[in-house]
């Protein structure tokens, strides 16, 4: 009897030593995350080079999907990952190198076109501010706004699917809306890309389509030792 306690001893032992070690990894992954992301969003803000920012950006983006993952909540962290990181950083990334920022950051602030777009910026922004206050100090004041009381449960499902199942049977309204709203955004970009303006190159298809060599290639003869005139 007294070897059997030992034994079991040591294995409760064994198995607190591992769990202790188990917890140890996680909270200093966590707090290297925490740190990255922090950082990462920092030189978003303070980096001189819009490049460079947008690498920041999908830096914090990552340490944030691993934040996600290591919480239980693997859906949002891959969402941080497949729409964040790998379509709205991305592209992101492509409209910057593709606009000449470097040279048009300053025409922006010293512009009086781009100056009085200032104010209704910083209402926006004020608006946000107050809906994340409400949001965040809804529940303090009213907490049966959302209370899970009434909420069920399902243990031997995963995380994604109980999403989906409430997305798709108490807030399919909502989410139909919100895939409206989404819809009708984009078309708005679509047709405020093809609006005319003055002082716009635009790219004629049917006019590259149709190009022929003759139009578009001049062939002149020149003669021996009178092509080229090289000053010294």
């Amino acid at each position: 009897m007294a070897i059997d306690g030992k034994i079991s001893y040591l294995r409760t032992l064994r198995l607190i030593i591992h769990i202790d070690n188990f917890m140890l990894a996680h909270s200093i992954f966590f707090y290297s995350f925490s740190i990255i992301a922090v950082f990462s969003a920092i030189m978003v803000t303070i980096s001189k080079n819009t490049v460079h920012s947008v690498f920041f950006l999908i830096l914090d983006f990552i340490s944030i999907s691993c934040l996600f993952i290591m919480i239980g909540a693997e859906f949002l962290g891959m969402i941080m990952l497949i729409v964040y990181v790998g379509a709205v950083a991305v592209l992101f990334l492509f409209v910057v190198m593709m606009l000449n920022v470097a040279q048009q950051k300053n025409q922006w602030f010293t512009s009086t076109s781009s100056s009085r777009h200032i104010p209704i910026g910083l209402l926006i922004s004020l608006i946000i501010f107050l809906e994340l206050i409400i949001v965040i100090g809804g529940w303090k004041y009213k907490p049966e706004l959302i209370s899970i009381k009434n909420l069920s449960i399902d243990q031997n499902i995963t995380n994604t699917h109980q999403i989906g199942y409430v997305l798709y049977t108490d807030y399919i309204h909502l989410f139909q809306i919100s895939g409206m709203i989404l819809l009708v955004s984009m078309v708005g970009a679509i047709i405020l890309t093809f609006r005319k303006r003055t002082g716009l190159k635009r790219q004629s298809y049917f006019k590259q389509i149709s190009r022929e060599a003759k139009d578009s290639v001049d062939l002149v003869d020149v003669e021996s030792g009178k092509g080229v005139v090289i000053d010294d």
